[in-house]
């Protein structure tokens, strides 16, 4: 079964620290783009950012650039999203989606597979 399976997401403290793990199973990470998106409570789905089979990241939120980033460990076919400093409108169902290509597209690509988020809270 190809999909992309998301965890490590739960209630934080402001002001901590989480690293959120998209897990893709089926298929390999080496020939696909994998991004992270968030919903919060009430608003549209938003891209965060986008990591190439190349390790080239692409920001789609410009304001989380200094607190967010993304990496992947080849070796486990796993993408990482790291978030310092939470805020509590931080507070958002996290999604990862992966597509196939060599580039990041625009957050309104074509992603075809979705996983089912993981729900990060920041209250103290």
């Amino acid at each position: 079964q190809l999909q992309v399976v998301e965890s490590g997401g739960g209630l934080v403290q402001p002001g901590g620290s989480v690293r959120l793990s998209c897990v893709a199973s089926g298929f390999t990470l080496d020939s696909h783009v994998v991004a992270w998106f968030r919903q919060a409570p009430g608003k549209d789905r938003v891209g965060i950012q986008c990591i190439t089979r190349q390790h080239h990241a692409r920001y789609y939120t410009d304001h989380v650039r200094e607190r967010f980033t993304i990496s992947k460990d080849g070796a486990k076919n796993t993408v990482y999203l790291l978030i310092n400093n939470l805020k509590p409108e931080d507070t958002a169902v996290y999604y990862c989606a992966a597509m196939a290509g060599s580039d990041c597209p625009t957050e309104y690509g074509e992603w075809k597979y979705w996983g089912q988020g993981t729900q990060v809270t920041v209250s103290s």
